[in-house]
């Protein structure tokens, strides 16, 4: 069985060997592919070394989270994102998004550089990965305002959170949706209902390493080899097997977040 984790972050100053430990102990666990994802000037970078590492393994995602609008204004942002992709295979732009959770008042700033990295994925014709939280109508009114003229899907909602209305509403506007470890949490009834309602084609699965390790990890450093317990909760909640998960979860990400050539 053969899985593809399709958020996993890895800080800058990581040493390579322990970047190194981490990617083998996820291809031991079947997991042949991974999305090293951005969101601030050091993840970014660890995600540029781990892809430049593994080239095999890890795709590429660069983006600035919403916790950056106090470094830059957005424009300043976004091309610092045209630099650091230029001589590079990037996949996806992200993550990226909005939390009105921990940092309401900065909704204004965070709407500002969420709108201009969606700018940035429908010119580079590249997905987008985005969080949300506690924002579902913002989110909503960004993207239905922001223009997307690619091909295929937008992009994915990663670690959603989300009820079945809010993903349904996510799902009209061309996005996947992607599970991570709180799926398994006791407390995530809601999650799991939302779980079942999401068609196959739009499903993923990922860690968010390092953070949000899945039971029977909780209170542990997440990492990509643990993307199997996302995949067993999902099978046993969608009444299905893992390997069925597996299997069209891979496939999904392969589609959406296909190799790209160096800009």
């Amino acid at each position: 069985m053969t899985y593809f984790d399709t958020h996993a972050h890895f800080y800058g100053n990581t040493s390579p060997a322990e970047h190194a430990m981490v990617m083998k102990r996820a291809l031991e666990a079947g997991v042949t592919q991974l999305l090293a994802v951005g969101g601030s000037a050091d993840l970014n970078s660890g995600a540029i070394a781990v892809a430049k590492a593994f080239p095999a393994q890890a795709r590429l995602a660069l983006g600035f989270d919403r916790d950056q609008t106090k470094d830059a204004d957005p424009e300043t942002l976004v091309q610092t994102l045209r630099l650091l992709a230029k001589d590079l295979s990037v996949v996806a732009v992200g993550e990226m998004g909005l939390d009105f959770h921990y940092h309401p008042e900065t909704a204004d700033a965070q709407a500002a550089l969420f709108a201009a990295q969606l700018r940035l994925g429908d010119e580079w014709k590249k997905p987008v990965i985005i969080h949300t939280r506690e924002a579902d109508e913002t989110t909503l009114r960004i993207l239905d305002e922001t223009p997307w003229h690619g091909k295929g899907l937008r992009g994915v909602v990663h670690c959603f959170t989300g009820d079945k209305h809010f993903a349904s509403q996510l799902l009209d506007r061309q996005l996947a949706i992607s599970f991570s470890g709180i799926v398994t949490f006791k407390s995530a009834d809601m999650l799991r209902e939302s779980a079942t309602f999401v068609p196959d084609e739009r499903l993923m699965i990922e860690t968010d390493s390092p953070f949000l390790a899945p039971v029977p990890h909780r209170g542990k450093a997440n990492e990509p080899a643990f993307v199997r317990h996302v995949a067993a909760c999902l099978a046993t909640v969608r009444k299905t097997d893992e390997s069925a998960i597996a299997s069209l979860t891979y496939r999904n990400a392969e589609t959406l977040f296909a190799s790209a050539p160096s800009f």
